[in-house]
């Protein structure tokens, strides 16, 4: 009865963290960017009274044993990267990655951080940054009385000038990759930090050789989190947590019967 309450305790409290983890999907679910989050569970240790496979006499052995469990835990909540779906802005700095990829940010302290929100602006310097005010990298410079921003599936940025035909070009956008995006660390602000799961990126222009979506302007990236998925898995997570708490209220009225034993 002891494993019992133990074992159920460790469910409420893995389905509380998936419950906190849906909390989160759906409070993000209008995030430009946003990459939704699936928590994962393993069983935890057990206590083995007959070893499966263990001599039960001179010429036959235990065909499964007993083995009692202690429960569970959530073990990790692993970033789904699926694309989502685009919405047209028709903001001429509103960029969407098709396919794999991440922008490049120079964040204010001079690290390089990692980003799905294709939402820019430009600074009184007519840098291209984000709404934090972090600058893409490679840096961009539009001049501020530029007309017609245009910025192709590679990532060239180029403009016209007031009274010129001629196109000036602005630089281009290079995009990184990741071995495995799901090892990136999420540092908030739609960023993302490389670590030793993740690897380090590779470098490459939209669309090219290195495996990396090409750009898209005039839209934005929505959030993957289905909303009718959330609910389903708060519903389930919800469900499994009252079984849980019913398993301790069993257990407790077990004990409560053999502490009346000797009345």
């Amino acid at each position: 009865m002891i494993r019992a309450l133990f074992s159920a305790a460790s469910g409420m409290e893995a389905q509380q963290t998936n419950v906190d983890n849906i909390a989160h999907n759906l409070a993000n679910a209008n995030t430009v960017g946003y990459k939704m989050r699936r928590a994962q569970f393993q069983d935890l240790l057990y206590q083995t009274m007959v070893q499966p496979g263990a001599a039960a006499g001179s010429q036959t052995v235990v065909p499964s044993g007993l083995q009692i469990g202690l429960g569970t835990r959530v073990s990790a909540n692993e970033i789904s990267f699926a694309q989502g779906s685009f919405s047209s802005t028709g903001n001429p700095l509103d960029l969407v990655i098709q396919g794999r990829g991440f922008f490049q940010i120079r964040r204010a302290n001079g690290e390089i951080a990692y980003s799905r929100a294709g939402q820019f602006q430009m600074d009184s310097d007519g840098n291209i940054v984000t709404g934090d005010g972090d600058a893409l990298e490679p840096q961009i410079t539009v001049p501020p009385e530029a007309q017609s921003i245009t910025i192709g599936s590679d990532g060239t940025v180029s403009y016209t000038l007031p009274g010129q035909t001629a196109t000036q070009l602005g630089g281009q956008i290079q995009l990184a990759n990741f071995t495995n995006p799901a090892g990136l660390n999420s540092i908030g602000k739609n960023l993302y930090a490389p670590t030793d799961a993740s690897g380090e990126p590779t470098i490459g222009t939209p669309g090219g050789q290195e495996g990396i979506g090409a750009l898209l302007q005039g839209y934005v990236e929505q959030s993957n989190v289905s909303v009718v998925e959330a609910f389903v898995d708060l519903i389930v997570s919800q469900r499994a947590y009252e079984a849980n708490s019913k398993v301790v209220k069993a257990a407790d009225e077990m004990y409560q019967q053999v502490n009346n034993m000797t009345r």
